[in-house]
């Protein structure tokens, strides 16, 4: 049966999370889903490249089904560590795909067949300190020891270069006096990347719900 117009316009797109970490991008993600800044996406499953992090349990509070793709299992098989990602993608449907702290490149396959799809956080401002090493707190070291007074967070699509892919969002956190790059990754966090991923995944989101209305 063909859904009704009404019934189409209410499917939401669904979202893949993929994490290393702590998970405070994915608190993000679920807080802006609870409070309707996500409205036209769900996050369906999160997916994590290591076990034992916390970015699990925040999934497992949420009532997110998760799962671990175990990088370091993998090794340098990057064909088997694509395909134990895309069988959770495809398991929960995936439409979306949210790099939220995920510290593995993605396998060019899921690139390519997500094209346009895949979003990822970057802390700092795209084109500064990006590229192979930089993630995490390194960013912030880098910023530090270049003596930038302005950092921020960039939301990018992804291809198969690292921190690389048309840029969505970025927005500007000064870099002040005495900041530890603790002090500057917790500041831009809060004022940076916890604001636009949401709205971007949001924007990406609404996005493939229209393009679905016009199939």
């Amino acid at each position: 049966m063909i859904p009704t117009p009404v019934e189409h316009k209410m499917k939401k797109t669904s979202i893949a999370v993929l994490v290393s970490g702590g998970g405070t991008n994915l608190q993000a993600l679920i807080d802006a889903e609870k409070s309707g800044i996500i409205e036209s996406g769900r996050i369906s499953v999160v997916i994590s490249s290591k076990s034992g992090v916390f970015a699990l349990e925040r999934a497992e509070k949420a009532g997110i089904p998760h799962f671990v793709a175990e990088k370091a299992f993998f090794r340098d098989d990057e064909d088997a560590f694509g395909r134990e990602i895309e069988k959770h993608l495809e398991e929960y449907d995936a439409e979306v795909i949210v790099l939220a702290g995920f510290l593995s490149k993605l396998p060019e396959k899921i690139c390519e067949k997500y094209k346009g799809r895949i979003l990822n956080v970057h802390p700092a401002l795209i084109p500064s300190f990006c590229g192979k090493g930089f993630y995490g707190i390194h960013v912030h070291e880098a910023a530090l020891a270049y003596g930038v007074k302005v950092s921020g967070a960039t939301v990018h699509l992804v291809d198969s270069e690292y921190d690389h892919g048309r840029i969505l969002m970025q927005k500007a956190v000064d870099v002040l006096p005495g900041d530890t790059p603790e002090i500057l990754q917790q500041r831009i966090m809060t004022q940076a990347e916890h604001i636009i991923l949401p709205q971007a995944v949001e924007m990406i989101c609404k996005e493939t719900v229209n393009n679905k209305q016009t199939v």
